[in-house]
C-alpha cells in the first residue's frame, strides 16, 4: 500500500509555548516526506523524538505569534509490523484515563460468557458499530468511554475507547492507533483500535468509515492521552486550523469487517 500524506497545522501562541506534535507517520513508512515549522514567517526547528511503537513526536519550543506547520510525505507500508514486546499484553489490558475498564458497567454491557478473543475481536466492535451515533462535535476532549456509552453517540476517538474499553473488560488486550484513512470523509485524522488475538495485533474499527489495508499509522498507546496530534506541555497555544490529507496510490477496496487485518 502507498499514499500520499499531509497536514497543514495553524496555531497562535499566545506565549511562549512548549508543545508536542503526533502528526507524521510511524518509523518506516516514510518514503520522502518535509516538515516545516514557521512562527510569523521564521522557522522554528522541531526536535524529533521517538516513542514506543515506532511513534515519531516533534517537540517545538513557538515563540509567540502565529505558527504555520506543513507536513508531506509519501508512504508505504513497512514490511514489518510496528514494534512490540512482550509486556505490551499486560500494559494494555490495564484501565487508563479515558478507558476506565474495570468499572462494572463496562463489564455488564455485554454478556460474552466463555467467547474467545478471536470471537470478542468481532462481537465488541459490532455492537459498539451498532449501538453509537456518529455525530461530529458532540463529544469533548475529555470524554471518557463511560461518557460514550451513556450518550450513545460521539466520534472515532470515542468509538475506539468503547471499543478498547469493552475488550480489555472482557479481557483481551487492546490499544488505540491514530491514524491517516485513505476514504474518510469528511478528511481527519482518525482514530482505530488494535486488539491482541492469537499472537498478533489486529486493528478493528467500529465506525466503519475508511478501509482498514489502506491506513498508515501514525501513533500508539493507551488512549488519546497518548496519541493526541497536539499537545501544549506549557504556555498557551490557540489551534486556529487543521486540514489533513490522504491520498491513496491504488483503488479502495471493499473492507471485510468480517477479516483479520493486520497494521503495518
Amino acid at each position: 500500500m502507498t499514499a500520499s500524506v499531509g497536514v497543514d497545522l495553524s496555531l497562535h501562541a499566545e506565549s511562549a509555548a512548549d508543545v508536542v506534535l503526533s502528526i507524521v507517520p510511524a518509523t518506516g513508512w516514510a518514503v520522502d516526506e518535509t516538515l516545516s515549522v514557521t512562527v510569523d514567517g521564521r522557522p522554528v526547528p522541531p526536535v524529533e523524538l521517538l516513542d514506543a511503537h515506532g511513534t515519531r513526536v516533534h517537540r517545538l519550543s513557538l515563540p509567540r505569534g502565529e505558527a504555520s506547520i506543513q507536513y508531506r510525505g509519501e508512504v508505504a507500508a513497512p514490511a514489518t509490523p510496528a514494534p512490540s514486546d512482550e509486556l505490551d499484553p499486560v500494559r494494555y489490558l490495564r484501565p487508563s484515563r479515558y478507558v476506565p475498564s474495570d468499572d462494572q458497567r463496562m463489564v455488564d454491557v455485554l454478556d460474552v460468557g466463555d467467547a474467545a478473543p478471536r470471537e470478542l475481536v468481532q462481537r465488541v466492535p459490532e455492537w459498539v458499530s451498532n449501538h453509537l451515533r456518529y455525530v461530529p462535535g458532540a463529544s469533548g476532549p475529555t470524554h471518557s468511554a463511560l461518557d460514550t456509552l451513556r450518550e450513545r453517540e460521539g466520534v472515532c476517538r470515542d468509538y475506539a475507547h468503547l471499543t478498547i474499553a469493552l475488550l480489555r473488560a472482557a479481557g483481551v488486550p487492546a490499544r488505540l492507533v491514530s491514524v491517516f484513512a485513505p476514504g474518510l470523509e469528511p478528511m481527519d485524522f482518525h482514530a482505530v483500535v488494535e486488539a491482541f488475538v492469537e499472537g498478533r495485533w489486529e486493528v478493528v474499527d467500529a465506525t466503519r468509515l475508511a478501509p482498514r489495508t489502506h491506513l498508515v499509522r501514525i501513533a500508539t498507546g493507551r488512549d488519546a492521552a497518548d496519541t493526541a496530534f497536539l499537545t501544549t506541555l506549557s504556555g498557551a497555544v490557540m489551534l486556529r486550523s487543521v486540514e489533513v490529507t490522504a491520498v491513496a496510490r491504488a483503488d479502495l477496496r471493499h473492507d471485510d469487517h468480517a477479516a483479520a487485518v493486520l497494521l503495518r
